[in-house]
């Protein structure tokens, strides 16, 4: 793993400029640093725990997968790849890309971070911005996909406030109750908080990193990690509202053809899909194939990734085997819509990500 180059100059600016990336490495000139948004609901988080993942390590059986990631005994912690997570604690977490991201629970990220460090010669920032149980038809809603009926939204206003009249009543306080504004408010803040998290990331956040610090920043790709929530009254929009999230962002990033990896819904696992998840999961696929959309959008199948052993597991009406196993940490610590808290799926996940993200940057050369 190479070293980071300390720059001592001050970063004037964070200027965004979306780069054609080359397959093969280029010589880093200390003038840029790369740009990676990884955005998404609780599964862009990341909930397998870390103790299964450092066993799993360990273990001849399942070694292989994490060879990239360990070194000498443990997690590797990256000194090229760098990572700004608002979201994460009352005040945040950043610093090197290691196993958690500062949390106890991984992800994809860890995997795919690695990937986009060993890629460029120059360092790498990954953003996260990651929020759970946020739906695209609502907290990430863009700008451009407007704001629903007004019938649903006073049907919203309506069941909120009955919702504070019944906490005002049963803890004897006076709280105003929501306005229509209020609820409107609700449309599109992660999409906002995107923006203004990649911003803080670029301007603020790098400007305490020695290997960042006196370089512009490059915005090159975007994960996006989603789509539980939008079970529950989305899925017939979300090919359309998954349209406009990347116009507009691209647009509000100025990036206007920015690599999107979009990880299509999984958590039927071995299992077909059915319902809203499959109906998710084909709008996921089907954005790689929209006209504007192709040769840099990519989708990948979360399902065909699956970890049999914690499905298997985690499925088990033995409710002892289960609880054994999970204290072995062997396999998993979560439910379904989790992918099983599994390290293995998500890390399988990461470096499918990865695989696709470095596909569209060679398409991009082109």
């Amino acid at each position: 793993m190479k070293k980071p180059v300390a720059i001592v100059a001050v970063m004037a600016t964070a200027a965004v400029a979306l780069v054609a990336a080359s397959p093969a490495r280029a010589k880093d000139d200390g003038k840029h640093y790369k740009v990676f948004i990884y955005a998404g609901q609780s599964n862009a988080q990341g909930k397998a725990p870390n103790a299964i993942a450092e066993a799993q390590a360990k273990n001849p059986a399942t070694a292989d997968l994490y060879k990239p990631l360990w070194k000498d005994g443990k997690f590797i912690v990256r000194d090229d790849v760098f990572y700004y997570w608002a979201a994460q604690g009352p005040h945040g977490s950043s610093g090197p890309l290691k196993i958690g991201l500062g949390s106890f629970r991984g992800g994809g990220d860890y995997m795919f971070g690695s990937m986009m460090g060993d890629h460029f010669d120059e360092p790498v920032l990954l953003v996260k911005s990651a929020y759970g149980g946020s739906s695209l038809c609502q907290n990430f809603r863009p700008p451009s996909a407007g704001l629903p009926p007004d019938a649903k939204l006073q049907q919203q206003l309506q069941a909120a406030q009955a919702r504070v009249k019944a906490l005002n009543e049963r803890n004897k306080k006076n709280d105003p109750l929501p306005t229509l504004d209020d609820i409107k408010q609700t449309y599109g803040h992660l999409y906002r908080q995107i923006l203004a998290e990649y911003k803080d990331a670029t301007q603020k956040f790098a400007q305490t990193v020695p290997a960042l610090q006196g370089r512009t920043p490059e915005l090159v790709g975007f994960v996006w990690f989603q789509g539980w929530n939008d079970q529950y009254g989305g899925q017939d929009e979300y090919a359309a509202n998954l349209k406009c999230f990347i116009q507009d962002l691209r647009k509000d990033l100025g990036a206007p053809q920015l690599p999107f990896v979009i990880v299509a819904m999984g958590q039927n696992g071995s299992k077909p899909a059915s319902g809203a998840l499959l109906t998710i999961r084909d709008a996921q696929m089907a954005a790689q194939d929209v006209p504007e959309f192709k040769g840099h959008v990519k989708s990948i199948r979360a399902d065909l990734l699956v970890d049999k052993d914690a499905e298997r597991l985690w499925t088990s009406k033995d409710p002892e085997v289960r609880k054994r196993e999970a204290q072995e940490h062997k396999f998993g610590a979560d439910d379904g819509y989790h992918y099983y808290g599994s390290p293995i799926w998500y890390t399988r996940i990461g470096r499918a990500e990865g695989e696709a993200m470095l596909e569209l940057l060679r398409n991009a050369k082109k």
